[in-house]
This record gives structure tokens, sequence and C-alpha cells, in this order.
């Protein structure tokens, strides 16, 4: 039995006896049993008759005194103010160099691999959090993280992790961007060119979604992820494009998905439609966007050429496979220059007159459809124009499908 408490007499003889039950118990937590550090420090209290309620500590300067009802009544008052749900939680605490430095020399003095100081005050603040509230303490995701700052006078601040909702659109009406482009003359200041709005165009995929989530959870900002974008003048059609939403400091997180996507998709009739709305983790906003072999789209597009072509050459365009496109011309202030190759997976086509037909085309993701009809002065090859001998050019263009990632 004696064995078992010579490590805490060490402790006690290295302190002078000036240690708190939390950083004895916590230097014992490998030697003595219990099932807190309390619990431990009573143990040893109980063998060696001391008494070490209310002892001045060295070590940690008393700092679990303040985790007191005052700094609990702080935590519910900062929750109350900003009036958010949750239902996860993570706590991060602010501690003294200085005590910290001398937690850590105690251990290293004993050899001691133990829990650090600013662990046990995070998980204490946690179960008490947990025990008031009935909430999950997270480490990987979480809906928000207390700040705690006990150098001083405790100070609490409460971090509202992002909320992510993913779904899939449709655009049904042409000249709707996907996101809000600021005004080209004022850069989204204001101006008379824009009507002082800010933005080139009155609407967009984003925001005819975003405002409503905004609205309801009281959120900062939404931003919006798609996998990959249409034009302007492009539609949306089919099963829809996979995309994530993302609410910066949601106060409320809880909602009906399944009744707001009802109620937007009819607020939007005609121009846009969101479904199968649900909530998914941070990581997918970066999986949606990153392409795979296995990743295609399916496209319409109604070409017009600028005199008759031969009708016998169209079945060539049927043997496309491998196209090489430099960075296009309309795309390359914002994109690098480089060629990218392409695949068309199939191709099918029907004869509207002597200038104009219908092709449906399945591709890689990432194929420019209107510069593989064009041709884009040379810049993808081969193209449409090319093979048939004639200027064409992509008069209108509708995405059909995009494949799951």
């Amino acid at each position: 039995m004696d064995n078992m408490y010579d490590l805490a007499k060490q402790i006690l003889d290295e302190t002078d006896g000036k240690i708190c039950k939390n950083c004895l118990g916590r230097k014992l937590s490998k030697t003595i049993e219990g099932s807190n550090n309390i619990e431990r420090a009573d143990k040893v209290c109980e063998e060696l008759k001391i008494n070490l309620d209310n002892a001045e500590c060295v070590v940690c300067d008393n700092l679990f005194d303040k985790l007191d009802e005052d700094l609990y009544k702080k935590i519910d008052d900062k929750i109350n103010e900003l009036g958010i749900e949750f239902d996860t939680f993570l706590v991060g605490s602010k501690i003294s160099k200085d005590i910290q430095e001398r937690d850590e020399e105690l251990s290293e003095k004993f050899d001691l691999t133990v829990e650090t100081i600013k662990k046990e005050v995070n998980r204490l603040i946690g179960l008490e959090i947990w025990e008031r509230y009935d909430k999950e303490a997270e480490f990987e995701s979480q809906d928000i993280v207390f700040s705690i700052d006990l150098i001083d006078d405790p100070k609490v601040r409460i971090q509202i992790n992002p909320l992510y909702v993913e779904g899939k659109y449709n655009k049904l009406k042409r000249g709707i961007p996907q996101t809000k482009w600021p005004c080209t003359k004022c850069k989204g200041r204001g101006c008379e060119e824009c009507n002082f709005t800010g933005k080139q165009y009155p609407e967009s995929v984003e925001e005819l979604i975003s405002e409503h989530f905004l609205k309801l959870t009281q959120g900062r900002e939404a931003k919006f992820h798609g996998a990959g974008r249409e034009d302007i003048d492009v539609l949306m059609l089919g099963s829809g494009r996979p995309f994530v939403l993302e609410i910066k400091e949601p106060k409320i997180r809880k909602l009906d998905l399944a009744k707001l996507e009802e109620e937007i998709n009819k607020i939007n009739e005609g121009k846009t439609s969101y479904h199968n709305l649900h909530v998914c983790e941070r990581r997918r906003k970066a999986e949606i966007k990153q392409s795979s072999p296995d990743t295609y789209k399916v496209y319409n597009a109604l070409v017009r050429c600028d005199e008759s072509f031969d009708k016998d050459k169209l079945e060539e365009l049927t043997k496309l496979n491998e196209i090489h496109q430099q960075t296009p011309l309309r795309v390359l202030r914002r994109r690098a220059d480089k060629v990218r190759v392409k695949h068309v997976l199939d191709l099918t086509y029907d004869v509207i007159d002597d200038k104009t037909f219908n092709m449906r085309i399945k591709t890689e993701g990432g194929l420019y459809i209107k510069e593989l009809i064009s041709g884009d002065d040379g810049r993808s090859h081969p193209n449409v124009g090319e093979i048939l001998g004639v200027n064409a050019i992509c008069e209108q263009l509708d995405v059909i499908e995009v494949s799951e990632k």
C-alpha cells in the first residue's frame, strides 16, 4: 500500500504541500485508481492524513476555483444572448502560459505522461455543459465551440460553426447565373449602372435559395458550392446539378427541409427548383467539386451553321473521342491558359434543316461544349465546325444530366 503513495509523497514534498486536489489527482491518474482527479486526491489525503481543502496551489494558482457557478451563468447568458440552437459542442480554453509551464515541469520532473491541465479544464467544463444542456461533446464536427478565457476574470465566447445543406438544383429559365455576380462597373458597391444593387444580374440560383435559409437560420452569410456550373444562357435540366449551401453563423439549425424545399420551389416556379435538401458534413463541399474519371455530363445542343452542311459528314461526329481544348477565350481572364484533354463519351444527332441540327452529347466533366462546336479560333481540336467544313455555333445549350460524385 505504501508504494502506491510514494509518488504522491514526492509531489507533496516538491510543492511543499501547496497543491490543489485537481492538480495532485491529475499527476496520479496512472498510479491511483479513481473515477476522477478529486477522488484520487481524497484517497491520498485519507491515507496520509492531510487536508488539501482550500489549499493554495503553486501549480495552477487555484485555477479550478474559476470553474464555478458564475462561469456557467456567463455561458448560459451567452447562449441566451445569441439565441442559438445546438446539439453538439466543443470546449476550448485560454490559460496562462506560466500555469501551463509549471504543470508541464512537474510532469517532466517525475517522468509522468498524464493529462495536461488545459485538457482537464476543457473536459470538466464540457462535462458540466453536457449535464446542464443534455448536449453531446463532439471533437470532429460540432455545431458550436465554447472558448473560455481563464487568464483573468473568465470571459466566454461562442463560435457558431456553419450549417451545410446538400441538394440538387434545376435552372428552368435562361439569363440566371449560378452565383451572385458583382456589378462590373462598381465592383459590388452600388452605382447607377446596376440600379445601386451592386449586382450584374438581379437574381441567381444561389440567391433564390439562400435568402430563405438566411431568414430562417438567422445566419450571417450564405455561400453556394456547385458541382461545376453552366453558363448564364444555359438551362440545367434532368435530375439537376449537385450543390452544397453553406450557412455561416446560423443561430437556428433545426429546419423542416422538406417543407422549406416545397415553399422555395413554389416561390421560384418557372425559374429554379431545388431537390433532396439534406444536412451534410463540411467535407461534401469539396467532394462535389472533385472530378474523377467516372464523372460525366450530358448536354443537348442546338447547332446552327452559316451554310448548308453535308449530312453524310454528321456521322463522323459520332466518332469524336479525344478532344484537346486550350482554355476558351471567353474564360481566359479567370482561368489558367493551358490545354486540357477531355473525351466525348457518346454523341447522337437529329437534323432540323440543312443548316441546323440538334446534338445530344455525353462528355467527361470539364469539356467546353460551345467551343467543341465552334472550334474557338482553333483552340479546340477536333471540333464540329471543322469536321463539317462550315462555321458552326451553339445557338442553344441545355445540361441534361450531371453524374453523381
